[in-house]
């Protein structure tokens, strides 16, 4: 239809019409009117709730890992250090032998092998 033969108040109906029908249309296409789309969403939910789970696990599981492996290092430590300290007083204990008897006067004793400063 051409709009020369067409009045002001024609075209403004036809208009007016034309602009319902887009909103009709976008009302059809629109997601919350959709069954299928709400079932979607709530399985997305689902989804992502579940891989929260998933990643909160894996981050306990990797701290509780740096936890043990820090614990283990400790204990190492621990153990290193009361090596050096028995060795220490194993040391002491036999530079202090060596002095009573020097003191005492009698011939300093040799080493055993394998014996370090």
């Amino acid at each position: 239809m051409n709009t020369r033969d067409q009045s002001f108040s024609e075209r403004l109906e036809t208009a007016a019409k034309a602009k319902q029908a887009l909103l009709e249309k976008a009302r059809q296409k629109d997601p919350g009117n959709d069954p299928e789309f709400a079932a979607r969403q709530a399985a997305r939910a689902v989804k992502a709730r579940e891989r929260e789970e998933r990643e909160a696990e894996l981050r306990k599981a990797r701290q509780e890992e740096r936890d043990r492996l820090r614990a283990e290092r400790d204990a190492l430590r621990a153990e290193q250090a009361r090596i050096a300290a028995e060795e220490a007083a194993r040391k002491a204990a036999l530079a202090a032998a060596e002095a009573d008897r020097l003191r005492r006067g009698k011939r300093p004793v040799s080493k055993p092998p394998g014996m370090k400063k």
